[in-house]
């Protein structure tokens, strides 16, 4: 397919950008764009099934395991998949394993928006996982190879910007088709839209100009660095060093064995696998997972109102990238990265004290029943897998409640062949069945949390770990290291993801998040300590900047 590759290059004299500076190609956003569909295909899928889990959840009447485990399973999937994608990119090329990904994502789409059931559902997550986490690991590599070292983290902050985009969208369709009949099967199968148009766009695109060098095809690789570079680069000098790195991989075998016994290389993976596994760990993909839920459980009792609200949110995280996009060649990696770690910090403590209000100030039950849900409050009943609270009234005045076993009321001689549904009308009364939520009049507290959290996480923790992790490493190590901090991405999102829920039965909600406030508080001043500034360094001096011990590359930093 190389020959169907001119026509989305733009000819070398049509740049972007004004004034006598290096411009960036109008051909280098090209790249760009349709590399980073892959990124807005992550983003979509994890917007989409926060609020088509809400709708899926009853109609297949699925427990809390179940529901970790549908949502849980593309994680797993992308973490095993991006462990090979390393070894797939160095063999194949970059191109190749994101056009694999596209039409993965796409059979993955389809199975999930005719599932009969759930377990057909669960392959197509699982299928989707593997085009997902082939993207994420490819896509980043391939947009830093291609891009100008004085915009790479201005390009690969795009991925991002396609990533909190694709969630944005993803939540206002899921409010939209949350009034349609079975909804969800269009919120989920209009994933493969996207993953179409990149296959498409990708068939006319070029190679990474590294890879090309590293596969002895030199001259294909300057012709695309003279589109794809402005008319005052050094295109000899970056073909020269290119050819330099490519000749040291020859030398080095770019296997794990190899990263470990290098030492600058080794500490790169140190600082990358943590940017990773931290990004995660602060409970990022819980917001955006079960954003939808986590607004039900602060007592938003309309499952429409909740997916909207969680579209708002969503959109906070759409438009904070564009800060990170703007600031990441201005003030630099570590200040972005630091900032919004203290941010996030915060903001994590205020969901954690919003719904410890909420379970201090939950109501009582006033009425008893007899069985395994016998607890005297809300909070406490509703934290409990099998049970649910019971109640007449509204948030104002709750009245006839009880704590009762999963879908069954006995709190009431009148209630309807004993089953409690939400909103179910009881001659002059409507009864109300919360199984993971309170009545609470400050739930809006949860919900600025939520926005807060996110309006501090979108401009560095989400595409920072990215995009230091993509400029990082010497080429002969690049894919092997990108591909197992890659890895440590997904391994610790899987963990998240599948505890999350588990996690708000045995330490309750609130305890969940002052966990997750504490580990962002621990990366926070690990980070202080260890991040070195990467801004304008070109990819084949990194590796110097690495030479120095973890503190002095700090120091160094902060004397830049």
């Amino acid at each position: 397919m190389e020959d169907m590759q001119e026509p989305l290059i733009a000819p070398a004299g049509l740049r972007m950008g004004q004034g006598g500076a290096e411009q960036v190609p109008v051909s280098v956003y090209l790249l760009a764009t349709f590399g980073a569909i892959g990124g807005f295909l992550f983003g979509y899928d994890t917007g989409v099934v926060s609020g088509a889990m809400i709708l899926i959840r009853d109609e297949f009447k699925l427990n809390n395991v179940w529901h970790e485990a549908i949502i849980s399973a593309t994680i797993g999937a992308a973490w095993l998949s991006a462990l090979i994608a390393g070894r797939a990119t160095d063999v194949y090329g970059r191109r190749i394993v994101i056009l694999s990904a596209s039409v993965i994502f796409c059979i993955g789409a389809v199975m999930m928006g005719a599932a009969p059931e759930k377990i057909t559902l669960l392959v197509g997550r699982v299928i989707v996982g593997i085009g997902i986490g082939l993207a994420s690991m490819s896509v980043p590599v391939y947009l830093s190879e291609s891009a100008p070292s004085e915009f790479r983290g201005r390009i690969t902050v795009i991925n991002n910007v396609f990533i909190t985009g694709g969630q944005f969208v993803a939540s206002v369709l899921c409010g939209a088709l949350s009034y349609v009949p079975h909804g969800w099967r269009y919120m989920l199968g209009l994933a493969g839209i996207p993953s179409v148009i990149q296959l498409a766009g990708f068939v006319f695109l070029p190679e990474s100009p590294r890879w090309l060098v590293s596969k002895g095809r030199v001259s294909e690789a300057r012709d695309i660095l003279v589109k794809i570079r402005s008319p005052e680069a050094d295109i000899d000098g970056e073909l020269q060093a290119i050819s330099g790195a490519v000749a040291e991989a020859e030398e080095q075998k770019a296997g794990i064995g190899q990263v470990l016994r290098s030492g600058p290389v080794r500490r790169a993976l140190v600082v990358g696998s943590l940017l990773q596994f931290f990004q995660q760990i602060s409970g990022i993909n819980t917001v955006m997972y079960y954003s939808a839920s986590i607004i039900t459980m602060a007592g938003v009792t309309d499952q429409s109102t909740a997916i909207w609200l969680a579209a708002a949110t969503s959109s906070v995280n759409f438009f904070g990238t564009f800060i990170g996009l703007y600031l990441v060649e201005k003030v630099g990696r570590r200040p972005l990265t630091l900032g919004s770690l203290i941010g996030t910090t915060a903001s994590l403590l205020l969901l954690g004290l919003s719904f410890q209000m909420a379970f201090d100030n939950s109501p009582e039950a006033s009425l008893p029943v007899n069985g395994t849900c016998n607890y005297l409050s809300c909070g406490v009943c509703t934290s409990k897998a099998d049970c649910g609270f019971c109640f007449m009234g509204d948030i104002d005045n709750v009245q006839n409640s009880s704590c009762v076993q999963t879908n069954v009321a006995s709190f009431n001689e009148k209630s309807q062949d004993g089953f409690c549904s939400n909103s179910t009308l009881l001659e002059d009364h409507v009864v109300t069945y919360a199984y993971d939520w309170c009545p609470y009049e400050y739930a809006w507290l949860s919900i600025l949390g939520l926005a807060l959290y996110l309006l501090f996480f979108s401009p560095g923790m989400g595409p920072m770990p990215w995009t230091i992790n993509s400029e990082i490493y010497p080429g002969w190590a690049r894919s092997t290291c990108t591909s197992l901090t890659t890895s440590v991405n997904w391994a610790s999102n899987l963990i998240v993801s599948f505890t999350f829920l588990t996690l708000t039965e045995v330490i309750l909600k609130h305890g969940t998040f002052y966990l997750y406030t504490g580990l962002a508080g621990v990366g926070t001043i690990l980070f202080y300590f260890i991040l070195p500034e990467t801004r304008g360094v070109p990819l084949e001096e990194i590796e110097s900047l690495f030479s120095m011990s973890l503190w002095t590359m700090s120091r160094h930093t902060k004397k830049r």
